[in-house]
């Protein structure tokens, strides 16, 4: 199944997309966007023409498990994403992103990307680790299907 991942950001999205067999997740590019509404015609679009059957939106809830603002806007996001998608039938839901940007940072510090180039991908592998993480989640737990 076509998955697709969302790190929501104020001023940056990353989208991360998986082949129809859950195999790998690769990041599709990043939004530069502040207007929450545009950010969410951008995502659909983007969800259609990836033929996605599920978009994972990141959810960054606080360490000690509360649900801080971020969460609230991404929570948010992603009750008008489901309503723009259903129609396309296509599933959205919630996924927990703590730690994600910064594995993400670990990522590209590895890579040895930093400065400018780092700042224009860590979105992008942020919505990647999110994705992977759920990815893992759903082989682990016996929901993957071919």
């Amino acid at each position: 199944m076509k998955i697709m991942s969302v790190d929501l950001g104020d001023v940056r999205t990353g989208i991360a997309s998986c082949d129809k067999d859950e195999l790998i997740a690769s990041p599709v590019g990043v939004i530069h966007e502040k207007d929450h509404s545009a950010i969410l015609q951008k995502v659909s679009a983007i969800a259609r023409e990836q033929k996605a059957a599920e978009v994972v939106v990141g959810y960054p809830k606080n360490m000690d498990n509360t649900v801080g603002a971020q969460a609230e806007k991404c929570s948010g996001f992603a009750k008008l994403l489901t309503e723009e998608l259903e129609g396309d039938g296509i599933k959205v839901r919630l996924w927990d992103e703590r730690g994600t940007t910064a594995l993400a940072h670990g990522l590209l510090d590895d890579a040895g990307r930093f400065g400018k180039k780092r700042k224009q991908v860590v979105d992008a592998v942020a919505a990647v680790v999110i994705l992977e993480n759920y990815m893992a989640y759903r082989r682990n737990n016996g929901l993957y299907s071919k």
